[in-house]
């Protein structure tokens, strides 16, 4: 049996709302019905009318507005709140949201993601893999612009073996960019902006 949900997607970008809202449209077990606001203005006024159950928005959009105001504004309470995440934004902006979901992720976290919102496990289909120390102590140095070598050296590790490490790391997370990484090792707290900002003005 599919688990219902009606999907808010606030995105003034028609090519991002596009693209989420195609893969939204295809997530097995999930019977989804969307709302798309293009119009932020209408933010308020669309949740009010249209009383979805889950908002996906980019948190740079609300500006000075709160969940909790646009919640209070729209009348719904309970909804629950995505931050569509594309660009680095910081853990404290983050934090207010239910769930976090990045341009980078693939459809079967999304997937999974949708359905822990919903209070509910994902069937069907393997969870993600999860990183091992060794693996996300790489994914760090990758971040902060470190070379293969340099991460060899300070791992104390081959070039060869770190080699190998980052295509396992892009098998596990289908994550094939620096970019990518960036985003995945700041949504899962594994380095903060700041230690970012530092090393790039090094």
């Amino acid at each position: 049996m599919n688990t219902s949900l009606k999907i808010a997607v606030a995105e003034p970008s028609l090519i991002i709302r596009s693209g989420l809202l195609s893969v939204l449209g295809r997530l097995n077990g999930l019977n989804i019905q969307i709302v798309e606001i293009a119009q932020v203005e209408q933010l308020a006024k669309s949740l009010c009318w249209q009383q979805p159950d889950v908002l996906i928005i980019n948190p740079s959009l609300l500006g000075l507005f709160s969940l909790k105001q646009i919640r209070n504004e729209a009348g719904c309470p309970s909804l629950r709140c995505v931050a569509l995440q594309y660009s680095l934004t910081d853990h404290a902006a983050l934090k207010a949201y239910d769930e976090v979901i990045t341009v980078y992720d693939t459809a079967e976290q999304i997937r999974e993601k949708l359905f822990r919102l919903n209070g509910k496990e994902p069937k069907n289909g393997p969870r993600q893999e999860t990183l091992s120390v060794r693996e996300k102590e790489i994914v760090v140095g990758v971040v902060k612009g470190l070379t293969n070598k340099q991460i060899a050296a300070q791992l104390c590790l081959s070039t060869h073996t770190v080699i190998t490490h980052r295509r396992n790391i892009a098998a596990k997370l289908q994550i094939h960019s620096p970019a990518g990484l960036t985003i995945y090792a700041i949504v899962n707290k594994l380095v903060e902006i700041n230690d970012i900002k530092d090393s790039v003005a090094e």
